[in-house]
């Protein structure tokens, strides 16, 4: 387990990581979510021993490791830019931690071809970097550190420089490899989706602080806060200010709505409603569904989904949907929300229904 105590990290007249409290436990994956320069990095070097504290304590296993050196707290580290030894093969790069550590030959022997197999880099092992692919040399700094058996790994976006179908199989693979080891896994990726695809418990991270932090697929549900929901979504989440008048949201538009469950019990008043691009759709696909015409600005097409970003009224919105329609940019477009789908925020960013 790790755990934070109010840590903080301070550069001349700069925070970068402001008070932070969080417990990270072994036996499953842990993101760190955000966007580039949220504080993702600085969080992993602090917890790392790589950069000083400015306050706060940083606690392994109950043991406060706050002024404990990087070496002697039995990490693992790996990057998204391949750090291997050139000079070295793969059998002696994977072993190199171990020897190190003063490991009995016969041990390490084990060890490395254990992790190689995992990684299938058994026919490797007598290759050195230079001859490798990038994702095979990816596979030897993560087998580094699962025949190191750290007590804490630290991915800090391992995937970001490898080729899409290579990121789909290690995505699969990484949680078996190594959440079930006993190592606290720290993850850091900016991608939404990914973050999802691995599941486990992830700290939303925005401006050097966690915004929330539980299980994946819950906080992704049901986000604490409107910077959390915008943490958590790719394209961005659709965000407009509403009033709330008896039974009924509106729009600045003019665009309204019936609400029910928390959101009509909701003292009448202004708030800011927020709902999911693909959940905003070209096609209308219940009685529910409320139309909203705005002028497209650009449209994208990802594989087989499209998306489209609108302007309505004052705001810039986005619809996410699968297969291609026929957007012509300036021009009007109906598209269709189920109101189902909407998150209600108070003026203080809190989520109220």
């Amino acid at each position: 387990m790790i755990e934070l105590q109010n840590a903080t990290k301070v550069v001349g007249r700069i925070t970068h990581i402001k008070p932070t409290t969080l417990r990270l436990e072994a036996g499953h994956f842990n993101v760190l979510l955000g966007a580039t320069g949220s504080g993702k990095t600085s969080l992993i070097k602090l917890m790392a021993g790589l950069d000083p504290l400015a306050g706060g304590k940083v606690l392994m296993d109950g043991e406060d490791v706050s002024r404990v050196s990087t070496q002697k707290r039995n990490i693992s580290l790996v990057h998204q830019f391949f750090v291997n030894y050139p000079h070295m093969s793969v059998f002696e790069n994977i072993a190199s931690p171990l020897r190190v550590a003063g490991m009995a030959a016969s041990e390490i022997q084990g060890r490395v071809e254990e992790a190689a197999d995992l990684l299938q880099l058994r026919p490797m092992l007598h290759r050195r970097p230079s001859e490798l692919s990038g994702g095979q040399q990816q596979r030897t700094a993560l087998a580094r550190a699962i025949a190191k058996e750290s007590r804490a790994v630290f991915l800090d976006e391992p995937l970001a420089n490898l080729d899409y179908k290579l990121r789909e199989e290690l995505r699969e693979q990484l949680p078996e490899l190594l959440a079930g080891r006993g190592s606290v896994v720290v993850y850091a990726t900016s991608e939404p989706e990914e973050a999802l695809l691995l599941g486990g418990r992830t700290a939303l991270m925005a401006d050097g602080q966690v915004t929330q932090f539980g299980p994946t697929a819950e906080i992704y549900r049901n986000p604490d806060n409107l910077r959390a929901a915008q943490v958590f979504s790719d394209p961005p989440i659709n965000a407009a200010a509403v009033t709330k008048a008896g039974n009924e949201a509106r729009l600045s538009t003019g665009v309204a709505w019936a609400l029910d469950g928390a959101a009509a019990n909701l003292p009448d008043g202004p708030y800011t409603v927020a709902i999911r691009p693909h959940r905003v759709t070209p096609q209308k696909r219940s009685d529910r569904d409320v139309a909203l015409k705005g002028q497209v600005l650009v449209t994208e097409l990802s594989g087989s989904d499209s998306s489209a970003h609108f302007r309505l009224g004052e705001d810039a919105w986005v619809s996410l949907a699968s297969g291609v329609h026929p957007y012509q940019v300036g021009e009007d477009h109906v598209f269709y929300m189920d109101p189902a789908h909407c998150r209600y925020f108070g003026t203080d960013g809190k989520r109220v229904a």
